[in-house]
């Protein structure tokens, strides 16, 4: 009886750990795509305004930029386009393959996704509380949070690639990925929930309704909290904690696979089609 009870739970607990890792690359898969797709949309919008000349500010997503003009017009440029290498390659950080065949893409990829990562941080926290852009406190108190946070992990995950101990810089690094794009799993989020429910509910047009503060802390912090659940996981032996990781993991991968259609569907396809019109 002991030997079959043993030979179960060796069976069991690999089992667990393979759907644990199978809710990961979901994920993973759902989100490059998604980080592709918002990449391809910035490129659009702002590379075909400018060759052909056209109002970006009747295209770009943010409203702020109408009013923008000098230096917070450059500081703003210097936010965004930084976010377009940082969609189609900081991904790629995450993968082992890449990171063990190609270890000098990875250190190479790894400083400009932390350097580009601050420098969006440090231009984005600008613009929140800058007088030539409009924002609303409520809405600003998450941003900013992000912004601050992001500071933190990347210097937590630069000094200890510096010394060495790697496991903790790649925990850093998977928390620095998530702040850095708090943004974008903002848009995901606010989508997904219009999506979901047929429109918008607790938000408002300036985006400080009660669901809009909520999804400006959550858009970091779930995935933070996503994240270190996996890695506690990793260590587990009991089945059931690592399933209720795995579960945590799956739910995350949906939310973001619901995210990711409903802004493809609703803000960037449609903005892209009509930057094509307007040429």
């Amino acid at each position: 009886m002991s030997e079959s009870i043993v030979s179960s739970a060796t069976l069991v607990l690999p089992n667990a750990k393979k759907a644990l890792n199978l809710g990961v690359k979901s994920w993973f898969i759902v989100a490059l795509f998604g980080q592709w797709a918002f990449a391809l949309y910035v490129l659009t919008i702002y590379t075909l305004t400018a060759f052909y000349n056209l109002d970006v500010t009747k295209f770009s997503p943010s409203p702020n930029l109408k009013h923008a003009t000098g230096h917070v017009l450059l500081v703003f440029f210097a936010h965004v386009l930084p976010a377009v290498y940082l969609s189609m390659f900081g991904a790629l950080q995450l993968v082992p393959n890449i990171r063990n065949k190609y270890p000098r893409f990875h250190r190479i990829n790894g400083r400009l996704f932390l350097l580009f990562g601050l420098t969006g941080a440090l231009t984005g926290l600008y613009l929140q509380w800058s007088k030539g852009w409009q924002t609303n406190t409520a809405a600003s108190l998450g941003i900013t949070l992000n912004g601050l946070l992001i500071i933190v992990a990347v210097a937590f995950a630069w000094r200890f690639a510096v010394k060495k101990r790697f496991e903790l810089h790649k925990r850093a690094a998977v928390h620095a990925f998530f702040l850095v794009n708090g943004v974008w799993t903002f848009r995901l989020y606010l989508m997904g929930w219009y999506f979901v429910n047929q429109g918008p509910n607790g938000n408002t047009s300036n985006i400080d309704g009660p669901m809009d503060i909520f999804l400006s802390f959550a858009c970091y912090l779930l995935p933070m909290l996503i994240a270190e659940l996996y890695f506690w996981a990793q260590k587990q032996r009991i089945v059931s904690r690592i399933w209720i990781s795995t579960a945590a993991i799956t739910s995350g991968a949906l939310i973001t696979l619901i995210g990711v259609f409903a802004a493809v569907m609703m803000m960037w396809t449609p903005r892209i089609i009509n930057v094509l019109g307007a040429i």
